[in-house]
């Protein structure tokens, strides 16, 4: 919900602010950095509080960050805000992390995609709430600050109910390794996939803006479509992953995500567009949770050093976009995503770990 509602309202952060694409891009840029500076301090706090505490914890300070970015007048606190966005949402996707594999260790089966199922659940509400709300013109920081009060609760309610856990004990206290041998592997693949639905996340709906003329409130509706998807195919993930394993579906996916990608970039009505996006959706629902779920049985320490690669790709992908759309137009930056969704397809055929 946190993130959705962000990227649902890019476009007026934007233009509030009158950002160009490089400007923009700078400001992306500082959520991939605190995102990837922030895992050694994830595993460092799962290792000492527990992935149940940690989420509490980083949830607290993720709600009080939202509705910074609203509130930012100029660019450089905008990006201020972004780097405790990043830092918090890495922190938060670790612990949670954390908590999926042991739940799925004690199950004795896969469900991490079901588990992943639920983050859609939350963009697919975001970006429609996001939407909904910008269509009748209500102010960011309103919409933010709002979200981040209802949000408080469920949280809590959450932490409660969890059984109580303990701290994640570490060899030799090291809490923080970079991926190496096969996690190299999964690493890379979640990093060309972070860099696709960053990009989705971050630039459809300015895409759907500045190319189809859509407005503040159709606009979110590309990133709501690339959401749905990923929910509906990451609730049958479990069952496609004990059919056929994990190594084909993330291969296929990533195809079909190609495949999406270049319908909604050869499309001349907003409709197909967003059909194209949605397609994406397929394609990477099943990446992350495959990926977190082959680290996670190697402990916090693999999972940390994976998620530092995979969300390198926030780092790079989103502001990248940013930058080649200054200088050669956003329609020719998206080609980008699409052939790193081939280079998912061949990576994800290779990496048996994924297994």
């Amino acid at each position: 919900m946190v993130y959705a509602t962000w990227a649902s309202r890019i476009p007026a952060i934007r233009d509030a602010l009158q950002l160009d694409p490089a400007s923009l891009s700078l400001a992306l840029l500082c959520a991939g950095l605190g995102a990837t500076l922030s895992f050694p301090l994830a595993a460092w706090l799962v290792a000492h509080y527990g992935p149940r505490h940690s989420v509490l914890l980083v949830g607290v300070f993720l709600l009080l960050t939202l509705p910074c970015l609203a509130l930012a007048p100029r660019l450089h606190l905008l990006m201020a805000a972004m780097i405790f966005l990043g830092t918090f949402s890495g922190c938060f996707n670790v612990a949670m992390n954390a908590l999926a594999t042991h739940e799925e260790r004690a199950a004795g089966r896969s469900i991490m995609s079901m588990m992943h199922a639920w983050y859609c659940l939350g963009t697919l509400s975001g970006a429609l709430i996001g939407s909904a709300l910008a269509g009748l013109g209500m102010q960011t920081w309103l919409h933010f600050g709002m979200l981040s009060l209802l949000l408080l609760l469920p949280l809590v309610l959450c932490y409660q109910a969890l059984p109580n856990d303990r701290p994640e004990k570490i060899s030799g206290n090291k809490h923080f390794a970079v991926p190496h041998g096969p996690l190299i592997a999964l690493g890379l693949i979640g990093f060309c996939g972070a860099i696709v639905e960053g990009a989705i996340a971050d630039w459809s709906g300015i895409y759907l803006k500045d190319n189809h003329h859509a407005s503040d409130g159709i606009a979110p509706l590309a990133f709501a479509a690339f959401a749905a998807m990923m929910l509906i195919t990451r609730v049958i993930g479990d069952r496609l992953k004990e059919r056929f394993g994990a190594r084909k579906i993330v291969a296929a996916g990533a195809l079909t995500a190609g495949l999406g990608m270049l319908i909604a970039l050869i499309a001349s009505a907003i409709p197909l567009t967003i059909i194209g996006f949605a397609l994406t959706g397929v394609g990477v629902a099943t990446l992350f949770p495959f990926v977190f779920s082959a680290a996670g049985k190697h402990g916090p320490t693999a999972l940390a050093a994976v998620a530092t690669l995979s969300y390198a790709g926030t780092l790079v992908g989103p502001p990248a976009i940013g930058f080649l759309a200054h200088g050669f137009g956003l329609h020719l930056a998206l080609v980008l995503v699409g052939v790193l969704c081939l280079a998912v397809a061949l990576a994800a055929s290779r990496a048996k770990w994924l297994e």
